[in-house]
């Protein structure tokens, strides 16, 4: 997708700090933090929203959900962290590219009830 920010940045036409990358996906850090841990791991494929993934891209959030926990020491996650996917307008989700917000390095507030 041409204007996606993401496959901007997967194409290196945009910065960004990459904490991790394979062919799949990459993890970045979140240039608007929401906790003292905030990074996006992004499949490598545009997919606007879960809906539209294929089987094999439903394997690919089951490897970087894995991947994520194997790496939480090293991605500043020792006491646990919060995993988040936004899908749609209602979840506000800004970039319109399946992502998942990995957050924590803190004690995280609970979502509002």
């Amino acid at each position: 997708m041409d204007d996606c920010v993401f496959c901007k940045i997967r194409k290196g036409e945009l910065p960004s700090t990459m904490v991790y990358k394979d062919d799949d996906f990459m993890i970045i850090k979140d240039i608007n933090p929401r906790a003292k841990v905030h990074l996006l791991a992004i499949p490598t494929q545009h997919v606007p929203l879960i809906e539209m993934m294929t089987d094999e891209g439903a394997l690919l959030l089951g490897k970087i959900l894995l991947k994520v926990a194997k790496m939480q020491k090293k991605l500043g996650l020792t006491n646990g962290y919060r995993l988040v996917i936004d899908q749609g307008e209602d979840a506000d989700q800004m970039v319109k590219h399946v992502h998942i917000h990995i957050m924590g390095g803190e004690k995280l507030k609970n979502f509002p009830q």
